[in-house]
């Protein structure tokens, strides 16, 4: 029997197959990816919410809005309720500024936008180092834990040079606190040796502060504030 010769019609079929049979396995993991993947972030989420928020008995998911920032970052808003009255607000904020790539955080901010907590969703930062934003940010004392500070001594920090208040953004005001590391003339210690990151997390803050006070501002001076809140 004469040996087939390999054509160019051939490998153009071929190609074509292996392409097909390639893209529908990937359009199928997709699919079977995606639901889970949109449930485990939206659980992230809500979760995120409830932690960075005073006690609420409305929905804050089902009266959220979204605001535009200077910057053209669209924030969500999940507006945190008791008795009808509003207690603080979640916002999901993010900065470009990262090391390596976008810091999104969900930020709890009162009405007058005092930082009542904060929760990092996403980021690429550095191990180890620009990672510490998960609990840097927070009073020292605020979960008795230590973890991601075991090589601070490295650094020349010992427990007592911590400076717990002067690391947290909790409890502060950036309208009456520079939300900056110290490193750039701010009142907040930068995460040591990820100064990056520190700038991207306080940026994000700062947009999530200056986005939500400027349209709180702006409906109070409206004629017809409508109930946005």
């Amino acid at each position: 029997m004469a040996k087939r010769e390999s054509t160019l019609p051939n490998m153009v079929i071929t190609l074509v197959i292996i392409t097909a049979v390639a893209g529908g396995s990937l359009g199928l993991i997709y699919q079977l990816t995606k639901t889970p993947i949109e449930m485990s972030a939206e659980e992230r989420q809500q979760a995120a919410i409830q932690l960075v928020v005073p006690e609420f008995d409305n929905d804050p998911a089902e009266e959220m809005y979204e605001l535009t920032s200077d910057e053209g970052f669209i924030l969500k808003v999940f507006p945190a309720k008791k008795d009808g009255e509003l207690v603080g607000a979640a916002i999901e904020t993010r900065s470009h500024m990262g090391f390596s790539g976008d810091i999104i955080i969900m930020v709890g901010l009162t009405p007058d936008g005092t930082v009542i907590d904060y929760q990092v969703l996403d980021h690429r930062e550095t191990p180890g180092l620009g990672t510490k934003m998960d609990d840097w940010f927070k009073p020292s004392d605020k979960d008795g834990s230590q973890e991601g500070r075991l090589l601070d001594p490295l650094f020349g920090i010992s427990a007592g040079d911590e400076g717990g208040d002067s690391r947290s953004v909790i409890g502060k005001n950036p309208g009456d606190t520079d939300m900056l590391v110290e490193q750039d003339g701010g009142a907040i210690d930068a995460i040591t040796a990820a100064t990056i990151t520190s700038r991207a997390f306080l940026h994000a803050i700062e947009v999530a502060y200056r986005t939500y006070l400027d349209r709180d501002d702006a409906a109070s001076g409206a004629t017809d504030s409508g109930d946005w809140e």
